[in-house]
Parts: structure tokens; sequence; C-alpha cells
């Protein structure tokens, strides 16, 4: 994992520590340790149509995945860390994503990724996630006028 920490003493660890959770929970696909690498009230956009606000909603977000995504590893490279608070931390680069999908056949992804790492009852957490394709072109829609 790529970092600049240069304003983030302490978020290579925290961003370290949730990344290495989710991957093992994505291993193999368990939508409730997912949900777990999450703060109860976490906001998330992920790689389906909507907003999950909450767990309950993030869950629902990651079993709609069963039975189509067997394992996922993510590597989170180019990351850069801003330091928030003490216990906060924003992290924004790139995820480089390997699946196993069902029947086994295998899939890679590269997507930008924004998370903020919270630390919440002596544990470090994504509050915020967001990954985004990058845009082939600006998506601005009609002509100059």
């Amino acid at each position: 994992m790529n970092r600049t920490t240069d304003a983030a003493d302490g978020g290579d660890v925290a961003l370290a520590t949730v990344h290495a959770a989710w991957n093992a929970a994505a291993h193999r696909w368990n939508a409730d340790m997912l949900t777990a690498v999450y703060t109860d009230d976490a906001l998330f956009f992920g790689g389906r149509p909507g907003h999950s606000v909450g767990a309950g909603a993030i869950r629902d977000y990651f079993a709609s995945y069963e039975g189509v995504i067997e394992s996922a590893t993510l590597e989170l490279v180019e990351q850069h860390l801003i330091r928030l608070a003490d216990d906060c931390f924003l992290a924004q680069g790139y995820g480089e994503f390997w699946f196993v999908l069902s029947g086994g056949q295998p899939s890679h992804s590269r997507l930008r990724t924004t998370l903020v790492v919270a630390l919440q009852q002596d544990q470090w957490k994504i509050r915020q996630h967001h990954f985004s394709t990058t845009p082939e072109s600006p998506p601005i829609q009609g002509g100059a006028g």
C-alpha cells in the first residue's frame, strides 16, 4: 500500500488495519464480516446504484453480491492521507480489486477510492466509503452557449 503520510501520522496504521480486516472478510465473501469493518452510521457509495447509509444498508449491499462474488482482494495504492482529528483520517487514492466470481471466473477492476477511517470503541473502522470508476471524459452534457 503506497501512502503519503506527511500530515497523517498514524493514518497509515489506521488504513492498514481496516484494509487487512476488509480483505480477511472478502476472502470468502462474508457480508456480516465486511459490514463489521464499517461504523454503525457509515455512509457508503459502492459499485451498485444507490447510497447505503448505516450498517443494515451496507450489509444488504454486500449480501447482494452473494452468489456473484466468491472472493475478493483489495490492494489500496497511491493513497494520500490527511489527519482530520487524532482519531480520524481521510484516505484517497486507488483500489486494485481482484475478484473470483461464481464458477471461479477471475475479474479485475481499478477504482478511485475515498475512505474516512475513524477510531470507535478502540477499533479502527470505515466511516465513509466512496469508490467509483474513473470517467473517460468529464460528465458535462450539452454544449457551450
